[in-house]
């Protein structure tokens, strides 16, 4: 299995995979180090990358884009309400209080959610990365922002799953960024720690990381984030700002027309890149709208105050991670710039004024996610051996546990299981006094970290029914927060019961290694990398004795997780199916493509040959004929056999194929033929030099005279048909020939060893021996 990494970002992803001589980002059909998060809807297929977002002016409706910013968030959300109104495509709110998306497909109306469409874009890039490696690609690591919510880490996963894809862990964007920064820098003191800031500018957010770094360890101090404050809103200033300059201008409605709004976005991004590198930029665009062509201008300091306030919010996730981190910004010893937005210089110097340093770009702004992950992956994998560091990432929020009619567990701290801040993955156990089935509730204990609008309410696990009766009995839960960053509750054993059973001696060790492991409290404990804890292993019934001659039990408990917004197993299937039906189509068309250019290329190819190279070894009714039928096909190809399935087209070449064959097998014949008589002349020569015997000699003097009549038959003999002699009767008549000299050397009587004998291609025990 290959090592893969991505990093899917709301405009483009990039994949990362590790191969022996360090981490290599694939290229996609277009040799390009990033593909465009796009899915477009075809006529007859879907488009994907380039091919995909070219179609997005032609297509707006059906091209599907920035879909990382529905996944998990509800329809009502205002935020959610401002990305819908500059996308194309038909939305609205589905069952659940998510995002659908409407399109038309293959002559139908189709609807998906968000993450379908996110499941296609994995299926894609999984396809692109078995193609680049040659091998297929299953266990992955992949990149989401630190923001994410519980119930959107999960729909990750269940997109991974619709590919086919095994994520062996989430990881945070910056971590991932750090991971491949400290990895390879080995200039860190061992008298102490060394910070560092990761400040990851995307496209639609920005994520802030202040990380520790010492000898073979990183750990990642605080995390803190914008989900809505990315380098799309500085393009976004510039649209609204020329779409208002051409309204006054040019008399025309820019945001009235979705292919124009697409065109002036896409340029005003084009014009951002163009003002980070000079200091003014022109404005050009042909046909925009009405058929006018508009033209318009802007300094960088008109655009730097027309951002002011994009600028300003730049600065509070790095002001918020300092102070969750405690780490003064004098201590900060560098500060990694990275992300789309990064090269903005405007934004360079607001991190300045933070960090009281200037920013670094050492780091590839776009592609250190992607090979953070892939770096992370080959940890995790037998088959690369990668050099022991310790990553110990942080959880960006406040997790809690409550009874639903009672409130926080008081076991806890003020109700929080796992605070802000605590290492992933980690694990702890307490205890409960219950005497019948209950639920317990995962819930956010900060609603202050969390995004605006967004639930606090995580999942319910429904805990029971009890196996037995529970008389001075409790229940001992387990809580998981595994590598994804989610919290889970793997399993609960019901533990004090007493029963009237006799006491199982060979159970005693268990029982105390059960009773050390669930000891009451809690405990962080470091698991293994990869995510085994999704599915706990049924715990066996332990019995100790009380010293009454009844026995204590330890008995496992069923435990059933809901969580809030989350795929069920039937939706996640049918989802399955529904991409499968839809690779099978992209599939057949793409192979009907194939064979029709096959077609059209032997149609062009084999007229040229007809009339050049295959010119003497045609008959003239052949030659009518064969024109005649290439032309027919070509009109064919470009009329009603235009849209056509691979096996149609299959047919037609194979039937113009069986009338050419018979003419180009008569050309080759007419090239090898030559060199297989030769090829026997040399084989008669050393048979009669070689042996004496009359068999040998006979047989040489019968082949030359068969030779010398159909040579001289083949001679008087037109191109254009079908010849005389064959070259591969000659080179099967040499092969006899050569056999049976060999076998009348080898013959009793004979003295000539094998190895001696010019026919012999094998050589004697003792040869092979001697040869190393």
């Amino acid at each position: 299995m290959s090592v893969v990494g991505f990093d899917i970002g709301n405009e483009n992803c990039v994949i990362a995979a590790v191969k022996h001589r360090g981490i290599d980002v694939l290229l996609n059909e277009e040799s390009k180090r990033e593909t465009p998060a796009v899915v477009s809807f075809g006529e007859k297929q879907r488009l994907f990358g380039s091919a995909g977002a070219a179609s997005a002016t032609m297509n707006p409706t059906s091209t599907i884009s920035q879909v990382k910013r529905l996944i998990g968030r509800r329809y009502d959300h205002p935020k959610v309400q401002e990305d819908l109104r500059m996308f194309p495509f038909e939305t609205s709110e589905g069952p659940d209080g998510g995002v659908l998306i409407h399109l038309q497909y293959l002559g139908k109306r189709h609807t998906f959610t968000p993450v379908q469409m996110l499941g296609m874009l994995f299926s894609h890039l999984k396809q692109t990365a078995e193609k680049c490696l040659e091998a297929p690609v299953k266990d992955c690591v992949i990149g989401i922002p630190s923001y994410f919510t519980h119930l959107q880490r999960k729909l990750y996963l269940d997109a991974a799953t619709i590919a086919g894809l095994t994520p062996l862990r989430l990881l945070h964007d910056c971590t991932a960024t750090a991971l491949g920064y400290g990895v390879y820098k080995t200039d860190f003191s061992n008298k102490g720690p060394c910070y560092a800031a990761f400040v990851d500018i995307g496209h639609s957010d920005t994520q802030v990381a202040v990380v520790s770094f010492e000898p073979g360890h990183m750990k990642v101090l605080s995390h803190a984030s914008d989900s809505n404050l990315g380098a799309r809103d500085f393009d976004e200033v510039l649209f609204r700002h020329f779409a208002l300059q051409f309204k006054q201008q040019y008399n025309i409605d820019v945001p009235s027309s979705r292919r124009a709004c697409i065109r002036l976005r896409a340029a005003c991004e084009k014009l951002k890149k163009v003002l980070s590198a000079n200091p003014e930029a022109p404005l050009n665009i042909e046909c925009l709208m009405d058929e006018k062509d508009v033209k318009g201008f802007i300094t960088r300091d008109e655009f730097e105050k027309f951002s002011s306030n994009l600028l300003e919010g730049m600065a509070e996730p790095c002001k918020k991670a300092l102070m969750d981190a405690g780490v003064a910004a004098e201590k900060i010893q560098s500060v990694e710039l990275v992300g789309s937005g990064s090269r903005i210089p405007a934004i360079s110097r607001v991190l300045a004024s933070v960090f009281r340093r200037e920013p670094s770009r050492k780091l590839n702004a776009s592609e250190c996610v992607a090979r953070g992950c892939a770096l992370q992956c080959a940890m995790f994998s037998p088959n690369f051996r990668v050099k022991d560091y310790e990553v110990e990432d942080s959880l960006p929020f406040s997790i809690g546990l409550r009874l639903p009619d009672e409130g926080p567990i008081h076991a806890l701290p003020n109700g929080v299981l796992f605070p802000k801040g605590h290492p992933i993955p980690s694990e702890k156990v307490f205890k409960l006094q219950k005497s019948s089935e209950f639920q317990l509730e995962a819930f956010y204990a900060d609603v202050h970290d969390l995004p605006l609008g967004v639930s606090p309410r995580i999942s319910v696990s429904t805990i029971g029914p009890f196996p037995m009766a529970t008389e001075n009995a409790h229940i001992k839960v387990k809580a998981h927060l595994t590598l994804h960053g989610t919290v889970k509750l793997p399993s609960a054993t019901l533990v004090g019961a007493y029963v009237d059973e006799p006491v199982l001696r060979s159970a005693d060790k268990s029982s105390e290694r059960m009773e050390a492991e669930y000891d009451y409290g809690s405990h962080d404990t470091e698991d293994n990398a990869e995510d085994k804890y999704s599915a706990p292993k049924p715990v066996p019934a332990f019995y100790s004795h009380n010293g009454k001659g009844k026995a204590m039990t330890r008995l496992p408990v069923p435990i059933v997780e809901d969580v809030c917004g989350h795929l069920s197993e039937a939706e996640l299937i049918k989802a399955r199916e529904k991409e499968a039906e839809l690779t099978k189509q992209d599939c057949n068309v793409e192979q009907a493509k194939e064979k029709k250019n096959t077609l059209e290329s032997y149609v062009y190819e084999t007229r040229n040959k007809i009339l050049n190279t295959y010119k003497d070894f045609t008959a003239e009714s052949e030659k009518e004929q064969i024109c005649k039928d290439l032309q027919q096909t070509e009109d064919w190809l470009y009329e009603e056999g235009d849209d056509e399935s691979a096996h149609v087209y299959a047919e037609r070449l194979q039937d113009l194929k069986q009338m050419v064959d018979p003419i180009e097998i008569r050309c080759k014949e007419e090239e090898a033929r030559p060199q297989a008589v030769r090829n026997l002349l040399e084989v008669i020569k050393e048979c009669r030099t070689a042996s004496k015997r009359e068999a040998v000699l006979e047989e040489c003097n019968k082949l030359e005279r068969w030779l010398e009549e159909n040579i001289q038959k083949q001679a008087s003999r037109p191109k254009n048909i079908d010849p005389v002699i064959w070259s591969s009767d000659v080179e099967e008549l040499t092969k006899t020939l050569r056999e049976m000299c060999f076998r009348q050397a080898n013959s009793k009587g004979s003295h000539a060893k094998p190895e001696d004998n010019m026919y012999s291609d094998h050589r004697s025990k003792r040869d092979d021996m001697e040869v190393d």
